[in-house]
């Protein structure tokens, strides 16, 4: 048995001691373990323990997977105990030849971790072949007139086996005139010579029978035979002489078939026929070839160092007589580099982790050289720059190693060439490539192809579009490299975030919950990850910032004029005496979009007469255009559009109803005259059927009734005398007690007609008691004229006007939430309109309280200071510090200047007669 592997496991304690018998354990691994069984053994038969011999145990061998590594399947390893088995025939002479020692040479491979070690099983042998000789019989002729002591050599035996089991000696069967001497050659093989003890004679005895054992040295001994026939010839005196017994030569293996190796040479002192020699060979071979008339000898075939290293040949002379004399040629085959290195792969590994540590072990290699001396020596290396390294295990062995770092994104497989050269001259190489894989790691994080996202969305998108989409890219393979996407975060509430966007966790699309609202939010904020599906997995983040833009989806809308609180238009009076360029009114409009599609235009529609009054095309001021004539009508009507700069523009439309008087009194009849406005198809039809001769006669009563109007209008102390007693019920005054100084409180005693088919007033005269007629109103007045464009009147009770419920005094705004085009900042003086939702409702509120307590005559738009009109409904404490300063954009109809806060400047205006009052209008009722 030879020894096995050192020891494994010991735990070492201190590090010098560790140091020395790592040293030693390596030393026992390289060396070999050797075996000795003799061949012919059975299959299965044990050769040894090898488990035992690494210094393995049982329970390690399932782990291990210890195993045998070699050509041939000579030997293996049992499972379950570890011992080394035969599993194929070991036949010594068929394995090694007549080599005087033969051995088997393989490896044992163990797994985790990974290593080999050399196993030598030397094969003894075993007596199990008998000598042969090449024929049963072979003849001898010997010439009756040879002398006593003559010598033949006769035909050798074959033993297969070596040492003292090959053939040892040869014996002859008893005969008086013959004798056998063994005799041996240089390398050490046996041979016999007959030896004639005495003169022979032909007339006595002409053939002579003998049987030739040889016998090898085995025990027990085996033996062959064959029979010897010696026939005598007649008397040839001299026999042929070679010039050497023994011939010897070199040869390169490598000569080419027809070479000539050497010549034999033989004399014979005969005559004659006697004399004439032939050459021949004693047993003929098929590598050389010999002339039989010169005694040269060729080579016949390709001589191969590997196969047959040394040739001995008996050489025969003959003379015409029959005697023959014989010579040994023995011919050394001198080796060649004629064999290319063979490379041979144990315990490959294709696929290796790209995270590999440098030195991990990929491939067991062997390199054999069939030559020999320099010629069988190997030398082994890489080829080309690759991660890689060969380490010389052994003799001829060697370990294919990892030396740097791998990385399957930049090379995910290497082609690696092993070249084995030989030290012969010319040196031989053999080179050989094998296809490395590298496996994948999850070692890349996902990488977006954006440091950031942003993109535009036009708001009213639909619900599910795709808005945008971001993408990464892995470079690993298979999970490692799949990319999944989500979203991890934004600048609202997870659910609030849910309802408005969501991501495709494969493509990246970015998709919109909703329909998204530029007034409700103007950007979004997003942070999206991808993510790969390896262990773990790795991911990254990016940011999406989604802006929303403006479309022009809302219209217009109008803050002032105003409707009543039942529905119907309010009315403005004009001073007939105003110049033109008068401020008459100021259309206030709002629009929620931003920037074109928030900027307004006024224009004006319809007009009772276009050239009376002037619209500001920004501003939305209407002022008049020139002086009133006599001709023109007191009531007039204006259709204004309000067009934001969006594509295609959105429009609202405001109906201003302007009548010219110096007080309200005096607008009171004109409202329930005015004619409800005709429609213009109408009237155009109507001037297509009727004939041109009506067109005078039209006009003669259209200027009649004209000055009609002229004459009741300027008859104002006669239309006080309509109201009679029953008709009306005396109304002590109504005005506040407590307006502030400078406010006009107005206070009317008003009768209406029953009957509403009836338009005309009439107005009683003013009590002396109650104080001015502006404060008295009709008690049972229960229809007032509607500002409709129908002109249908809407009853309401008169307590609803005159007394209207205060707002919630929790109602204010701190300082943060005043609303405006830029916090509390108030507008500029273009008259552009806050973009506000809450400005234009607090100034809407703010108007139409105004216009209430203006037809309430409880106060003015010039109010308390600071209180803009508003302190008699809201109290003192309700100031202008609770709403924002928009009065830039309101202007007091009647007047040419706006809203201030200066009190200085509003009690220093003196109001017009009736300016800044609205009153609605209608059709008077019947009596």
């Amino acid at each position: 048995m030879g020894s096995g592997a050192g020891k494994r496991g010991w735990a070492p304690r201190r590090p010098g001691l560790f140091a020395c018998l790592l040293s030693l354990f390596c030393l026992a691994l390289s060396e070999q373990i050797r075996y000795r069984i003799p061949e012919e053994m059975a299959q299965g038969s044990v050769v040894g323990n090898l488990a035992k011999d690494l210094r393995l145990s049982v329970h390690e061998l399932a782990t291990r997977n210890l195993r045998v590594s070699s050509e041939k399947p000579y030997f293996a390893v049992s499972a379950e105990s570890g011992e080394l088995l035969v599993s194929s025939r070991l036949d010594r002479e068929q394995i090694c030849g007549k080599k005087p020692a033969c051995a088997l040479e393989f490896e044992a491979v163990a797994e985790n971790p990974l290593n080999f070690y050399h196993v030598n099983v030397e094969i003894e042998d075993v007596n199990d072949h008998t000598p042969k000789f090449t024929q049963s019989s072979f003849e001898l002729q010997i010439s009756e007139s040879t002398p006593p002591g003559a010598r033949f050599i006769l035909e050798v035996a074959e033993d297969a086996d070596i040492g003292l089991n090959s053939l040892q000696a040869y014996k002859l069967s008893l005969s008086p005139s013959f004798s056998l001497i063994n005799k041996e050659k240089q390398d050490g093989s046996k041979y016999p010579e007959l030896v004639l003890e005495q003169p022979l004679d032909r007339e006595k005895q002409s053939y002579h029978r003998l049987v030739l054992t040889a016998s090898d040295g085995g025990d027990p001994p085996l033996s062959g035979t064959t029979e010897l026939r010696i026939q005598v010839t007649d008397a040839n005196d001299n026999p042929p002489v070679f010039s050497q017994d023994v011939y010897r030569v070199s040869l390169g293996e490598n000569v080419p078939p027809g070479t000539t190796v050497l010549q034999v040479s033989a004399t014979d002192q005969d005559e004659g026929a006697n004399s004439e020699i032939t050459y021949s060979f004693y047993k003929t071979g098929k590598v050389f070839s010999l002339n039989s008339k010169s005694g040269e000898i060729t080579t016949l075939n390709t001589l191969d160092f590997e196969a047959v290293k040394e040739y001995s040949m008996v050489v025969e002379g003959r003379d015409g007589g029959g005697l023959v004399a014989q010579c040994t040629v023995e011919i050394s085959v001198q080796d060649e580099n004629d064999n290319r290195p063979d490379i041979t792969f144990h315990s490959l590994v294709k696929m290796i982790l790209e995270n590999a540590e440098p030195g991990m072990l990929i491939a067991l290699i062997k390199i054999h050289d069939r030559d020999s001396g320099e010629n069988g020596e190997v030398n082994c290396r890489l080829e080309g720059e690759v991660p890689f390294q060969i380490i010389s295990s052994s003799k001829n062995s060697y370990k294919l190693v990892t030396y740097g770092a791998l990385d399957r994104e930049k090379t995910p497989e290497y082609n690696v060439t092993i070249t084995a050269t030989d030290r012969g001259k010319p040196p031989l190489s053999t080179s050989t490539t094998i296809t490395l894989h590298i496996a994948d790691v999850n070692d890349n994080a996902p990488v977006f192809q954006q440091a950031s996202y942003e993109v535009h969305v036009a708001e009213n998108n639909p619900p599910g579009a795709s808005i945008a989409q971001v993408s990464a890219r892995d470079p690993d393979l298979g999970p490692n490299g799949h990319v999944s996407y989500s979203l991890v975060a934004g600048d609202l509430e997870p659910r609030a975030l849910a309802s408005y966007v969501s991501v495709s966790a494969q493509s990246g699309v970015v998709f919109a919950q909703r329909a998204f609202d530029h007034e409700q939010l103007r950007a979004l904020e997003l942070t999206l990850q991808a993510r790969d599906h390896g262990s773990p997995a790795l991911r990254a983040n990016v940011s999406l910032r989604v802006l929303v833009g403006d479309r022009n989806d809302n219209a217009p809308r109008v803050l002032y004029p105003a409707l009543g609180p039942d529905g119907s238009a309010l009315f403005d009076t004009v001073p007939r005496a105003a110049q033109p360029g008068y401020l008459v009114t100021k259309v206030v409009a709002v629009d929620a979009d931003a920037g074109h599609n928030a900027w307004l235009s006024y224009h004006v529609l319809q007009a009772s007469e276009p050239g009376l009054f002037s619209l500001g095309l920004r501003t939305g001021e209407v002022r008049t255009a020139r002086a009133l004539g006599e001709r023109d009508a007191a009531r007039q009507r204006l259709l204004v559009a309000v067009r934001d700069g969006g594509q295609p523009p959105l429009s609202a439309t405001a109906t201003l109803l302007l009548v010219f008087a110096d007080s309200l009194q005096e607008a009171l009849p004109d409202l329930g005259d005015a004619p409800a406005p005709s429609d213009a198809q109408a009237e155009l039809q109507l001037y297509l059927v009727v004939a041109l001769a009506l067109i005078s006669v039209l006009f003669l009563v259209a200027v009649i009734l004209a000055v009609a109007l002229h004459v009741r209008r300027s008859s104002r102390p006669a239309a006080w005398g309509c109201f009679q007693p029953g008709l009306c019920v005396k109304a002590g005054p109504v005005g506040p007690p407590n307006y502030s100084e400078g406010t006009l409180p107005y206070s009317y005693n008003l009768c209406v007609a029953s009957q509403s088919a009836k338009t005309e007033f009439n107005f009683l005269n003013v009590t002396s008691e109650v104080g001015p007629p502006g404060e008295l109103l009709c008690e049972d007045a229960s229809w007032v004229p509607s500002t409709n464009h129908g002109d249908v009147g809407v009853p309401f009770a008169s307590d609803t006007v005159l007394k209207q419920a205060p707002p919630n005094t929790d109602w204010r705004f701190s300082q943060a939430q005043r609303p405006g085009t830029s916090g509390s900042q108030n507008g500029d003086e273009t008259g552009t309109w806050p973009n506000n939702q809450f400005d234009t409702e607090m100034l809407q509120a703010m108007i139409l309280a105004s216009a209430s307590e203006a037809a309430d005559g409880s106060s003015t738009l010039g109010g308390g200071a600071g209180t803009m009109g508003l302190s008699a409904r809201y109290g003192p404490q309700f100031t202008l510090q609770h709403v924002p300063d928009y009065r830039q954009n309101v202007y007091v109809p009647g007047s040419n200047a706006t809203l201030t806060n200066a009190a200085a400047k509003r009690d220093a205006r003196a109001p017009a007669g009736g300016n800044g009052n609205k009153k609605k209008s209608g059709k008077k009722e019947k009596k």
